[in-house]
């Protein structure tokens, strides 16, 4: 028998709403949202083609009009640049083939306009027909993923590319910027990875373009990850879009939902069968006619038991970026009604990918941060019932500032979520919570503004010392200053940082000695904990939306919690097309963490198929929680969670804190923590900052899942049943081989 010890101190129920929403909103009124959603969302698509600055083909239309009423006379330098922006434009769209015609035409006019062209201009009109022909090769060759090895760096093996023509000109046409300009970092990366994508790298680069072979190893070794996407049913080919893995339908097994920035494509949901397998139940979810999403997470806002879904939208698009968010009431079912509307939440669209839920004010319901871009940013406080009232503007926290990144987390210890926002080209904030329903931007004072351009950003306690830290990614986006890093030369650009806490209520960053002075460009990122010793690791989605930012997305080891291994080479993750959504959870209960991505960028012809990396497992034992709040929300979200475990003669601590985690990619509202070398939990402690409670459990068995509710001396074992996946046979050809223009 276990021992269980309740240590409570002082319950805070005092506008709480245990257990439920009365008065919430009515089925009728989810209904006519839901409709209205739909016709605002189908307006949006018709939109599309006029109004979408990076989906629509208005400049195309524009530029073939130009050229067919050019006049027979005019300088060549103004037909050149005609012909040249309209295969450029016609690359984004997709129309690979007529792109590549439409750039060697104007590559016959480049000798004669190049006179009057200035020398960054000869650079980049060479670099754009370059990766017109290396987009042609990535088509025909990699981007279906049709085999493990397809597009990960170093480019070997299985991704090879057989079909050859696309890489040879890709090489032809980067000889000549490099002729012209040497020192032209871009066509350098390039080069070599062209010469990989027919086998010919190393030998085959010019020693004084090619990155050491040294240089694609990884800093220790590290089990292989096997994508596993495409055998699921779960690898669709995508454009840019949000991750996110949680139980939707109460059956204890672990679902997909993944959303695409595409105007035309809705909302998906992946239910996990039992079997090892997953369908699509898109449709029968109520998810038809919800489009788009560059971002999505999960919580419980009408606190009756089952999680409902926010997806984000409008990000990147400007003014034109006014597109509503959706608001998805889960029936507990996996069924959704979109109640953005009836819950007062759909009479401002901003665009925004960056949205982060708490319980702000400790009333025992859910709130909502969403960060605008350029806009005001919104506080949505939770009424009880489900219906929401915006008081950024009263609570100081409208940012005016274009946020890409927004998390909750207790930094100073007291009681009360913080608020930090990651904004693109301006500092960024970290609101305290200064109780009464007010924030005071602390930022400055505490050292915690840069990177000045910044994307994706989390709370975590990576050297598990019960103090939160912070992570703040850097998002200068040119593949050159990767480049740099590999060539090992002078990079001008900003470096993420890892913000400390010290304890005392500041922070230092420690990115540098923690070995993380790097420059990565991530987008989609996340953090989990790959290994499961209980110190939490971190993936990054990387890339930027023009067809040469191809680059390895990236796989980070916590060494212990004193410094971090760049193990993407070994554990064969270092995916090449862009990432983005990112998600860490067991999908097949076997006790470790799977990898899921949502891959692709932001043009049309930039789709790639989303990945699902198996977990090989690592031979450690972890302890995965469901919390069930009572004074708190009901998934416990704020939670502190604290095991004290032994491993032979060392004893130590792992923390964890109920949330969905990074910024861009949604995990698991169940923790999972791991454990190491440990079979049992010496204790195990939960604190519920709402109520101000601690529960404290002795000698709980580690490789169960527990329920621990909010206020009781026991916790409740559940079901561990482990669903092994189960490989289907590949898709056929004609299925991985669409869209290979």
């Amino acid at each position: 028998m276990y021992r269980h010890v309740l240590a409570i101190s002082v319950l805070i129920c005092c506008g709480c709403n245990p257990w439920g929403s009365p008065a919430g909103i009515s089925d009728t009124e989810a209904a006519n949202s839901h409709r209205q959603m739909v016709e605002h969302l189908e307006k949006i698509r018709t939109d599309t083609a006029d109004q979408n600055i990076y989906m629509g083909d208005q400049e195309v239309r524009k530029l073939r009009e130009a050229l067919a009423g050019i006049d027979p006379h005019a300088p060549v330098a103004e037909r050149f640049h005609l012909q040249w922006m309209l295969g450029y434009h016609e690359l984004r769209l997709g129309e690979t083939a007529q792109a590549i015609a439409d750039l060697k035409l104007a590559d016959e006019l480049f000798a004669k306009a190049k006179p009057s062209l200035a020398p960054a201009e000869c650079d980049q009109f060479l670099l754009h027909l370059a990766t017109g022909h290396l987009r042609l090769a990535e088509n025909q060759n990699c981007i279906h993923c049709q085999n493990a090895e397809s597009c990960i760096l170093p480019i070997r093996g299985g991704g090879v590319h057989t079909k050859r023509e696309g890489s040879k000109q890709t090489l032809v046409v980067l000889g000549r910027l490099l002729e012209q300009n040497p020192r032209h970092l871009t066509a350098r990366w390039l080069t070599n990875l062209a010469h990989m994508t027919l086998g010919s790298y190393p030998a085959g680069v010019d020693p004084q373009f090619r990155i050491p072979e040294a240089r694609f190893q990884s800093q220790e070794k590290f089990p292989r990850l096997r994508n596993v996407a495409l055998e699921l049913g779960v690898g669709e080919f995508d454009l840019c879009g949000g991750s996110l893995i949680d139980d939707f339908n109460g059956d204890g097994l672990l679902d997909i939902v993944a959303t695409s920035w595409d105007t035309a494509v809705s909302v998906r949901f992946f239910k996990q069968t039992g079997d090892g397998t997953f369908t699509d139940a898109s449709k029968e979810a109520g998810l038809t006619g919800i489009f788009g999403g560059l971002s999505l997470n999960q919580a419980d806002f009408d606190n009756d038991g089952d999680l409902d879904i926010l997806v984000m939208r409008g990000a990147w698009f400007g003014e034109r970026g006014k597109h509503p968010c959706s608001l998805l009431r889960n029936d507990g079912q996996g069924h959704f009604q979109d109640v953005t509307f009836a819950a007062g939440m759909g009479e401002v669209h901003y665009p925004t990918q960056a949205g982060a839920w708490a319980d702000y004010d400790n009333d025992g319901d859910i709130d909502l941060f969403l960060g605008s871009e350029a806009f005001p940013s919104r506080l949505y406080r939770n009424d009880g019932t489900g219906r929401f009232a915006d008081v950024a503007a009263e609570a100081g926290v409208t940012n005016d500032r274009f946020a890409k990144g927004a998390v909750w987390g207790d930094y100073n210890g007291d009681r009360l979520p913080d608020l930090y926002v990651s904004n693109y080209g301006e500092e960024n904030r970290l609101y305290r919570n200064a109780g009464g329903g007010k924030f005071v931007d602390v930022a400055p004072e505490l050292g915690v503004t840069r990177p000045i351009k910044s994307f994706p950003t989390w709370f975590w306690d990576f050297d598990n010392d019960g103090v939160l830290d912070l992570y703040v990614s850097s998002w200068w986006p040119d593949v050159k200053y990767l480049a740099a890093e590999y060539f090992d030369e002078p990079i001008d650009a900003e470096f993420m940082c890892l913000y400390r806490g010290n304890g005392k209520g500041g922070f230092d960053d420690v990115a540098t000695e923690r070995g993380l002075r790097r420059y990565a460009l991530p987008m989609g990122s996340n953090f989990g904990d790959i290994d499961s010793d209980g110190f939490p690791d971190f993936y990054l989605g990387t890339g930027y939306p023009e067809y040469e930012g191809l680059m390895p997305n990236l796989l980070f080891k916590n060494k212990g919690g004193k410094t971090f291994a760049d193990v993407t080479f070994a554990a064969g993750v270092g995916h090449l097309q862009k990432g983005h959504g990112v998600s860490f959870a067991d999908l097949d209960n076997d006790g470790d963490q799977d990898l899921h991505v949502q891959m692709g960028g932001a043009f049309p012809g930039d789709k790639s198929t989303n990945l699902l990396y198996e977990n090989p497992g690592f031979g450690n034992h972890t302890l995965s929680l469901r919390l069930v709040g009572r004074t708190s929300n009901r998934f416990g979200v704020g939670a502190r969670i604290k095991a004290e475990i032994h491993e032979g003669d060392v004893r130590r601590t792992v923390y964890s804190w109920v949330s969905s985690a990074g910024s861009f990619g949604a995990n698991p509202l169940r923790p999972q923590l791991g454990l190491g070398q440990a079979t049992v939990v010496d204790v195990l402690e939960v604190y519920w900052p709402t109520s101000d409670t601690t529960q404290r459990f002795e000698n709980v068995k580690a490789d169960q899942w527990i329920e621990v509710t909010e206020g009781s001396q026991t916790y409740q074992p559940l079901t561990w049943t482990k669903t092994p996946f189960k490989i289907k046979a590949k898709p056929e050809a004609a299925r991985v081989s669409q869209l290979t223009r």
